[in-house]
């Protein structure tokens, strides 16, 4: 019976003849589903780089391959186990039924739990290994950011004193080019009132005395005499 619900790559012995109760049976034909061989085929995957590539992260597979090695060859692994915790064959069973389920199925399998938990160290210790790497390489790429800005920044610094020195120097032409202007009105004023006074005695005497303008003169020049 023991043959038919857990297979292995390698031969167990012939099962010795025994008497199990209905309960027993029910219980491994519904974690017999977990079947998988000792030793699976492990695929090809790029290995995972040391530095990983901003915003990449390799997946949890991809870390376990680095194990490949290391890991327990058997056939129940602790991603077997943790898959089996989750089965909604056992959803409705109580921690201590699930508990005697799983250890059912490993002694069946003949894993032993020492091995799945040295199993269960491995891929863990990987996966914390993987996160130091990754933290590593992202205060590596944070301080390579933050050199890059400050150059920007001092880059940008740079700009913006030169511009503003240039929008300096426009402000000052603007405001010489006011009191030029503002000096050529002066000196207009009082080139009017040069002509002013001369057109004043270009008409007959006492009409255009005092007058303040070229109009004003213009008009009193044209009155009867």
């Amino acid at each position: 019976m023991l043959r038919k619900w857990f297979s292995a790559t390698e031969e167990l012995a012939p099962p010795t003849p025994t008497v199990r109760n209905a309960s027993a049976e029910q219980t491994r034909e519904q974690v017999s589903q977990y079947e998988e061989p000792a030793v699976r085929p492990v695929s090809p995957t790029p290995a995972i780089p040391p530095n990983g590539t901003p915003g990449r992260y390799s997946s949890f597979e991809q870390i376990y391959q680095s194990l490949t090695n290391k890991l327990p060859r058997i056939s129940y692994n602790i991603l077997k186990v943790a898959d089996m915790v989750h089965s909604p064959h056992l959803s409705s069973m109580s921690a201590d039924a699930k508990r005697n389920s799983l250890l059912m199925a490993l002694d069946a399998a003949n894993v032993a739990v020492e091995d799945v938990l040295q199993d269960a160290v491995l891929r863990q210790r990987a996966l914390t290994e993987y996160e130091d790497a990754q933290r590593a390489r992202l205060k590596h790429f944070e301080l390579t950011k933050a050199e890059e800005n400050n150059k920007i920044q001092a880059e940008l610094e740079k700009a913006t004193k030169a511009h503003m020195a240039r929008i300096q120097a426009n402000l000052d032409e603007i405001a010489k080019e006011q009191d030029n202007f503002r000096a050529w009105q002066k000196s207009k004023n009082q080139e009017c009132e040069r002509l002013t006074e001369a057109a004043g005695f270009c008409v007959p005497q006492g009409s255009a005395i005092g007058v303040s303008s070229l109009a004003s003169v213009l008009e009193r020049a044209t009155l009867p005499q």
